[in-house]
């Protein structure tokens, strides 16, 4: 036992070691550099670490050199990466170390680089704290954000739950990649921002596996005024995105296990709908049908939300829109969980696009193919 104890003593030592000599060979960048552009629901509690748990949250930053790493808190989870406008790349913080390597021996010049969460943080509850650049580097002035703003409210699906497996897999975190979604691609090809308030196992009025009454205080409605999905001691300032568009993908786990009340559904799209039409007075809202849906179940979740459309209009409610994404029927394969693959995202932002373009009138940027 104390020859094991000095042995891992021993690899730490040479671990921090390591760290150490990284980080001595670098300029720091805290994670309070006015360069650096958070989009998405970020704490910023503490500045020089900012706090996150929603999927699709990104870093971006402009800077000159050949070489780039971050700083984030131990067991922050998984990242996807692009530089340059390059394919991008999942990264990990490991076991014990906070200094990630994003890139080495590029070209000298100027780079961009945009880091986003990759999955949902809820358990490991990452923290970003600052990029390494060459010695004697600061940051460029930051890139613009595209004008036109998104907002991407759901469950598993929307979080890109196990969209990187297949379907007899058990659900890992390194699966879930929001990166691919439908509501990221379908972002990317109208050039818009995106901002995500979703979490698995959630509904607009009864969560996974929950009574039939429903759940009260739990439901994501009742937690969408909080910054962060576990910490309801800090609540969301609307002014730091107003969306243009507000889609609304919620009601798959709602009627789980068939035990479900289509009334006390449709109320909650309803109120639900209300509480975001008081944050943004213009933004349309769109409500949408899950692909995991067929049946009965897809015919009470769509015929909730139909009703509850009609309702909002009865009252004055003049953008509000129903859209129904093509079920998955397997021929694009499943994710972990049967959940959407990879291809069946690509076909539901497909949809998506085209929608959101009659209502916008905004053009694609980026085809889907």
């Amino acid at each position: 036992m104390k020859r094991i104890s000095i042995l891992l003593l021993l690899m730490a030592t040479a671990m921090f070691s390591t760290i150490q000599g990284h980080a001595q060979k670098k300029s720091f960048i805290p994670a309070n550099d006015p360069n650096i552009v958070y989009t998405g629901r970020v704490s910023f509690h503490n500045p020089e670490s900012p706090a996150f748990t929603y999927p699709g949250v990104q870093m971006i930053i402009n800077f000159e050199g050949t070489s780039l790493a971050m700083k984030v808190k131990p067991h922050s989870g998984y990242f996807t990466v692009e530089l340059d406008g390059g394919e991008p790349f999942k990264v990990t913080s490991l076991e014990n170390d906070s200094i990630i390597p994003l890139a080495t021996n590029l070209p000298a010049g100027k780079h961009t680089a945009t880091v986003m969460l990759a999955y949902e943080g809820r358990d490991f509850r990452p923290e970003f704290r600052g990029f390494y650049l060459d010695k004697e580097k600061t940051l460029l002035p930051p890139p613009s954000l595209p004008e036109r703003k998104i907002e991407f409210i759901g469950n598993s699906i929307t979080c890109g739950y196990g969209i990187e497996a297949e379907a007899e897999s058990p659900f890992d975190y390194k699966d879930e990649n929001f990166y691919y979604t439908y509501g990221a691609t379908t972002a990317r090809a109208l050039n818009a921002q995106h901002l995500v308030v979703a979490k698995s196992g959630i509904g607009v009025y009864r969560n996974y596996g929950d009574p039939k009454e429903g759940s009260p205080g739990t439901c994501l409605p009742d937690l969408y005024d909080q910054t962060q999905y576990m910490d309801s001691t800090e609540i969301w300032d609307f002014s730091r995105y107003t969306p243009d568009v507000v889609c609304i993908n919620l009601g798959t786990n709602d009627i789980c296990f068939n035990t479900y009340d289509v009334n006390l559904l449709k109320n909650a799209y309803v109120k639900f709908v209300r509480k975001i039409r008081g944050y943004y007075p213009q933004a349309q809202i769109v409500l949408l049908s899950g692909v995991m849906l067929n049946g009965k179940q897809l015919e009470d979740v769509q015929g909730a939300m139909n009703k509850a459309a009609d309702e909002l209009k009865a009252g004055g409610e003049t953008r509000i829109y129903r859209f129904d994404m093509t079920p998955q029927d397997g021929s694009l394969g499943y994710g972990s969980g049967w959940h959407p693959s990879m291809k069946q995202h690509r076909k539901m932002a497909k949809e998506l696009t085209g929608f959101l373009q009659t209502i916008t009138g905004w053009e694609v940027v980026s085809p889907i193919d």
